[in-house]
């Protein structure tokens, strides 16, 4: 079986979600989480679709975008259980999975398409380290996320 991808963006990433999407789904499963077409939108409203389908585990990853990727970043993480991270480089990508074990990428529309493609491509095929330490991190993260 495939493994599950999610994506979402806003209107400012539609292009480069469409262009993933075409690169992605010849070996992964795709669910696109909007937005549909280049119209204004607000990216809150497709990080949470993607969020909560990562939390209610629809999809094992997730991938947004939104002009700066910072912006869905943050409004991702927002979701119980999520972690994602607002990457640019592959160090920040490997770092990200090994250690934090981020469950969605986020990434700026700017970003051209083959550096997008590499990302994705190191996000959902390096493992987490799952060392003792990282796990420890994590689950403070989680701890505090109950409690709230």
């Amino acid at each position: 079986m495939n493994m599950k991808i999610g994506i979402a963006s806003d209107h400012r990433g539609y292009l480069l979600k469409e262009e993933l999407i075409t690169f992605l789904q010849e070996s992964y499963d795709i669910v696109d989480y909007g937005t549909k077409n280049e119209d204004a939108v607000d990216y809150p409203d497709y990080a949470i679709k993607l969020g909560e389908a990562i939390q209610k585990k629809e999809v094992q990853y997730g991938i947004a975008i939104c002009g700066s990727g910072i912006g869905i970043s943050i409004a991702c993480n927002k979701v119980q259980g999520v972690r994602a991270a607002k990457v640019d480089t592959k160090d920040e990508v490997i770092a990200t999975r090994c250690d934090n074990d981020a469950n969605i990428i986020c990434l700026s529309a700017k970003m051209d398409l083959e550096t997008a493609k590499e990302l994705v491509i190191t996000f959902l095929t390096t493992p987490f380290s799952n060392e003792e330490r990282h796990r420890r991190r994590i689950q403070k993260i989680s701890d505090y996320e109950r409690n709230c």
